[in-house]
């Protein structure tokens, strides 16, 4: 069994630039369960960044800041080599940083059990909570509002003020372990939570953190959801190779995607929302055309593939988490086989890697320039996300699939060609 396919020779493909580290702190006792990072986020607006860093607890750090310092880390290293990465390795106690009087400061918070879930959400004034009473509500967020959500092991949801650290809402209603938070990115901050208990269940905090509805569909236990760019649709991965697509607006399920063997556990839309990228136990990535339900790419990671009937076995290739890439050409992927792979929606074979042990989670940053990837131990470490120039087409592509759906470009009266390129048939 190999990583990678016969025509690919791995000392061709590249190495992925290494950013730079954030690492905690760790006594001799504390090498046991309980210190996974099973989340990454960045907000919104990229001001911060956020990871659990085990044992109930969460680092917020500015963005800026750490960007900052790992530059600082590696001029220091280029001038003298033997010199070790000391800012690069920034620690999460804070301790490399002095706080300016003005900008974003660092946050540790301890959520009271092990967090599996992050997400940030930014409020938008004019967007309307469905609530009828809306004068009567215990919270008012401004405009310049950014909320961190927590989902942890006892099945409670905690909502958290970013800029102060200050607990908001404490939100319980799961039954189980909510494995995954995301809001939606229209600024209505409606917030959906994937449970262990086999549910989503739909929060609007703008009515203070009330409970819309329950979603139902799952057989087994929900690892992730994601919204789609506009926030219409929610994708939810599960145990039981279940891809299930929601309709957000009337809160109905829409279908189920089949092609995956295995448990699917992470998700996400591309940012023009015309394709869905799914990761499974199976060893794959599969990227849908979401609105025809076809699979139009899938990215191996063990070859020869195993069969159907041996997928969901101890293979060393489970797919832990996919990230979509904000330039849309792009996708990273977290296996057990001690590898991040980028890939590029152009080709079938990784265009770079990166040594990672004990890798489970990972997301790109807001512009897209740099990698996130939470690990077992409760570090997270950081790559640049190969570059270069979009073609014209691709810009155009992405601005068309922003509008159109695949039906609607399918009815355009313009060349079969120019369709299979704008319905990514031909990538």
């Amino acid at each position: 069994m190999a990583s990678f396919p016969d025509s690919v020779n791995e000392n061709d493909i590249g190495k992925a630039k290494f950013v730079g580290e954030l690492l905690v702190p760790a006594a001799p006792f504390d090498q046991k369960s309980g210190r996974e990072s099973w989340t990454v986020a960045f907000a919104p607006n990229g001001s911060y960044f956020a990871w659990s860093q085990g044992h109930r607890i969460v680092r917020l750090v500015p963005w800026t800041k750490c960007l900052t310092n790992f530059s600082a880390g590696q001029g220091e290293e280029g001038t003298n080599p033997s010199s070790p990465r000391r800012l690069s390795r920034q620690n999460s106690d804070g301790s490399l940083t002095l706080p300016v009087p003005g900008e974003p400061r660092e946050h540790t918070i301890d959520c009271g059990d092990i967090v599996w879930g992050l997400a940030f959400g930014s409020s938008v004034p004019e967007k309307q909570s469905r609530c009828v009473n809306i004068e009567w509500h215990r919270f008012k967020f401004g405009q310049d509002q950014l909320l961190l959500a927590t989902g942890l092991n006892n099945g409670r949801i905690k909502i958290w003020d970013v800029y102060t650290g200050k607990l908001l809402l404490n939100l319980m209603d799961h039954t189980d372990v909510v494995r995954d938070l995301t809001f939606a990115p229209d600024g209505s901050l409606m917030l959906v939570s994937a449970s262990r208990d086999k549910t989503l269940r739909v929060w609007d905090l703008k009515d203070d953190g009330n409970m819309v509805k329950v979603l139902r569909g799952h057989q087994n236990w929900v690892y992730c959801s994601a919204f789609s760019p506009d926030s219409t649709i929610l994708c939810s991965v599960g145990a039981g190779k279940a891809v299930l697509l929601w309709n957000m607006d009337k809160f109905t399920l829409i279908q189920k995607l089949e092609g995956h063997h295995n448990d699917v556990v992470s998700c996400e839309f591309s940012p023009d929302g015309a394709l869905l990228a799914t990761a499974s136990y199976d060893t794959r990535v599969i990227v849908w055309d979401h609105q025809k339900a076809t699979i139009l790419l899938e990215l191996g990671h063990l070859f020869p593939p195993p069969s159907p009937i041996f997928a969901g076995g101890a293979n060393d290739r489970w797919v832990r988490s996919v990230s979509f890439c904000p330039d849309g050409r792009h996708i990273a992927s977290i296996t057990d086989d001690r590898l991040v792979r980028f890939w590029s929606i152009e080709e079938r074979a990784p265009q770079a890697i990166a040594s990672l042990p004990n890798g489970l989670c990972c997301a790109f940053s807001v512009e897209g320039s740099v990698l996130a990837a939470g690990t077992r131990d409760g570090n997270v470490h950081f790559w640049a996300c190969p570059r270069s120039i979009p073609s014209l087409q691709h810009l155009c592509r992405m601005s068309v699939r922003r509008v159109l759906s695949t039906q609607q470009v399918e009815a355009l009266a313009i060349p079969t060609p120019l369709k299979d390129f704008l319905t990514y048939r031909v990538i």
